[in-house]
């Protein structure tokens, strides 16, 4: 399926799907909890998304109630009511969600796929995690570098309500990032840092042990 907003409703539904099988209705309600939050969500988006999935074999669809329960041989129950669909992942969407799931890159970053991808962070590896947070927080750091620039260029031809404005989106900025600060923190503190992994920034430095040289090493008092 195409990156961008396909690629963010594709991981949005396995990801959903990979913790139990919904009908369109509560798949629907699952996606806007998850998908509204962050932003517009179109139902019309939805269902030729799980089309697409189901030409590529990566979910299934099952009817439910009586007639999906009964046995091959089983006379025919007419009923008013209209059987659901149930979507399920196959062993082909679980592979799929696998490796949506190890992207780490710039695309895992942005505004449009970020909280997707942290929903979903319970069933992604800690490396992966943490380079998300991380660069999510360096594209973050970039975004208040111009809003402030701007900020204090146009300071002196603001109205007051417009400066109160810019003021706040700069806040909202701030806010997230000392969060990722803190998230990101958690994760260290969680991943000892593992051999060959670069050291984080406040790690590159520390300052020798009483006794030691500045190599680190225990200085050997010398033979006379």
């Amino acid at each position: 399926m195409a990156g961008g907003r396909g690629g963010v409703l594709e991981l949005a539904v396995l990801g959903s799907l990979h913790e139990t099988p919904l009908h369109g209705y509560e798949l629907r309600k699952r996606l806007n909890a998850l998908l509204g939050m962050f932003r517009a969500f179109s139902y019309g988006s939805l269902y030729p998304c799980l089309r697409q999935l189901l030409t590529d074999g990566l979910i299934i669809e099952d009817g439910d109630g009586a007639a999906a329960a009964a046995p091959a041989d089983a006379p025919t129950v007419l009923s008013g009511r209209r059987s659901k669909i149930v979507y399920r992942l196959t062993a082909e969407g679980k592979e799929r969600l696998q490796e949506l799931l190890t992207q780490a890159g710039p695309s895992a970053w942005e505004d449009e796929s970020f909280g997707v991808h942290f929903a979903f962070f319970r069933h992604t590896e800690a490396e992966v995690r943490l380079r998300i947070l991380e660069g999510r927080r360096s594209r973050l750091e970039e975004r208040l570098d111009g809003v402030r620039t701007a900020l204090a260029r146009t300071r002196e031809r603001l109205d007051s309500y417009t400066l109160e404005l810019q003021r706040h989106g700069l806040e909202s900025v701030e806010r997230e990032v000392r969060w990722l600060n803190e998230l990101i923190a958690t994760e260290r503190r969680a991943s000892p840092p593992e051999a060959g992994r670069l050291p984080a920034p406040e790690e590159s430095f520390r300052a020798p042990a009483p006794g030691t040289g500045t190599t680190g090493r225990r200085a050997v008092p010398e033979e006379n």
